[in-house]
């Protein structure tokens, strides 16, 4: 999980779009594109502090997926863009990576999770939320 993180941010490997933000604060202010954002009066963005390792990797899954879906939008716009089709691409890899690690260790996030491909079903063997001790 570390190789990707510096400071909070998670690192844009190869990004030469300076118009993205990081994705940690992309993700805060709910927009990746800093020519795009407009910070209304003197608004801060919340500061998330995860408290363990496994809310750490799912703020960093949410970050990653926050950053392919607002990729996704302006592709919807310009289809020809082969940088930020690159970019999407990049993030994409770096989420199923993080997805693949944190199922490894935690167990599946969502129900079309290779890591469900398992007899017996395990969807059901996971703790439910308000069973879970982490909370």
């Amino acid at each position: 999980m570390n190789n990707y993180y510096n400071d909070r941010q998670m690192i844009n490997i190869g990004n030469n779009n300076n118009d993205l933000a990081g994705l940690y604060t992309g993700f805060i202010r709910g927009n990746m594109f800093n020519s795009l954002y407009d910070q209304y009066k003197n608004y801060q963005p919340a500061m998330i502090n995860p408290k363990n390792e496994k809310e750490q990797y799912l703020l960093d899954l949410d970050q990653v997926q926050f950053a392919m879906h607002d990729i996704h939008l302006y592709l919807d716009n310009y289809p020809n863009n082969n940088s930020m089709i690159a970019e999407f691409n990049r993030n994409r890899e770096i989420y199923n990576q993080l997805l693949d690690e944190y199922q490894a260790k935690y167990g599946p996030v969502v129900i079309y999770s290779d890591s469900l491909n398992t007899t017996p079903w395990q969807w059901d063997n996971q703790p439910w939320p308000w069973e879970r001790s982490d909370n």
